[in-house]
């Protein structure tokens, strides 16, 4: 076993983390810090976060052996832990039910908080309507159009949500509104961040909140591996799509000290990780500080943070979690990109194959899978983290269509972007 104690008492993972914000938001922090502290070992604190995941949520998500995509890739067996299967469809209502337990306990009846894709923003205004919280979301005005359907799914729960026209109107400047507001309302406003950035403590706390999915898998997976005839007890490879990267530390984490299972988290390359439209800031980033922690970011030589892309909102972003920049940094997790076209590929092949629709940021992570499995024995076996349904991106997908993006008559079978052709399955081509 690796030892591996992380963050330190000031929350910084190795170089990365800490906590750089302003003097207005010192006491919000301080007071969170401090709740946290309190409750994270709090017996009854979690008797009731595991009572939730459990008659809420619906936890454990089940873990389900892609048996037809594996066998028609021709390696490694290919497993994926379900966590589109949740209560409102994705991992992020494993940490809304955390933030807003301690909302409650510290007294805030106001919770606010930002959404790229907007599964966030639903499991934030799902779990304040449970509670009786008032719920304000941020949200960039792109991505408001291309996830109309959990916009309308927010505003059913009774939330408010607010387009944010400043910037490229994606998820980083819903995190820029959304800390604006927290500023101007201390007092009575607790914010729920969705992933594993931001100040210490949220860097920690989410992935804590986030890490039943990998403690989960450990238990599951023996008896999954034996099934199949898997050399065990856990997977060769534990895979998960990063953008903030909170499903991925969700699942990581409790990997981390097991030295046979590979860790590879998949960021969206967009165009091309050439290209310069895409999301990539593990690979094309460098340090810097974000959103009131030290991380890789995609900047400029003068520091100016840059603009990213992704077909998938909830990947647009450029940052991630301090605590991957550290795993990569000592080499314990790997980083790999996957193109947009290449997303879409998986998107289509996963639900001609096996019957399930997932994100279009989870079809990274399957993309690699499909990729890396073929260059692996029958006997070995990959876990890929499913972080979300693809119901909020079925729009997305139609709009594609239109535009001619995977299915113009010259090149059928194939995917265009940017003039790269990719091969796509036959019965995902429209005549």
């Amino acid at each position: 076993m690796i030892p591996y104690q992380q963050p330190d008492a000031s929350g910084h993972f190795g170089p990365y983390g800490g906590s750089f914000i302003s003097e207005t938001l010192t006491h919000a922090i301080q007071e969170l810090q401090d709740a946290y502290t309190r409750y994270q070992n709090d017996p009854a604190f979690m008797a009731e976060f595991h009572h939730e995941l459990a008659h809420f949520v619906g936890r454990p998500s089940p873990i389900y052996h892609a048996a037809r995509m594996s066998r028609e890739q021709g390696g490694a067996q290919i497993f994926l832990k379900r966590e589109d299967l949740n209560h409102t469809g994705a991992h992020k209502v494993n940490n809304t039910i955390g933030q807003a337990m301690l909302a409650r306990r510290m007294g805030k009846p106001r919770v606010i908080a930002e959404t790229g894709a907007g599964q966030h923003g639903v499991a934030t205004a799902t779990i304040c309507a449970r509670y009786g919280l008032q719920c304000v979301v941020y949200m960039g005005s792109e991505d408001v159009k291309r996830q109309s359907p959990n916009v309308y799914r927010m505003k059913l729960l009774g939330a408010t949500v607010v387009p944010v026209e400043s910037g490229s109107r994606t998820l980083k400047d819903a995190l820029n509104e959304a800390m604006r507001d927290w500023v101007a309302n201390v007092d009575n406003t607790f914010y729920i961040i969705g992933t594993v950035a931001g100040p210490h403590p949220y860097p920690m706390m989410v992935r804590d909140f986030q890490s039943v999915i990998g403690k989960e898998s450990i238990v599951q997976m023996p008896e999954m591996l034996a099934a199949q005839g898997c050399r065990g007890p856990q997977p060769d490879v534990v895979m998960a799509c990063v953008g903030g990267g909170s499903n991925a530390m969700g699942i990581f984490h409790p990997y981390i000290t097991h030295e046979g299972t590979r860790l590879i988290g998949v960021e969206a390359a967009g165009e091309g990780l050439d290209s310069g439209k895409h999301s990539a800031s593990l690979q094309r980033g460098s340090p810097g500080v974000l959103h009131g922690n030290r991380t890789y970011i995609l900047q400029n030589e003068d520091g100016q943070v840059t603009e990213t892309h992704s077909i998938s909102a909830g990947l647009d972003y450029p940052g991630v979690g301090p605590e991957h920049a550290h795993l990569k940094d000592i080499g314990r997790a790997e980083y790999v990109g996957i193109t947009d076209a290449e997303a879409l590929e998986a998107f289509h092949y996963l639900c001609r194959t096996e019957g399930i629709i997932p994100a279009l940021e989870s079809s990274h992570a399957v993309a690699q899978a499909m990729r890396m499995a073929r260059t692996m024995r029958p006997d070995q076996s990959i876990l890929v983290c499913l972080s979300g349904r693809g119901d909020k991106d079925i729009g997305t997908v139609a709009d594609l269509s239109q535009a001619d993006f995977y299915c113009r008559p010259s090149c059928r079978g194939q995917a265009v972007k940017g003039g790269v052709a990719v091969n796509l399955p036959v019965a995902g081509v429209r005549a």
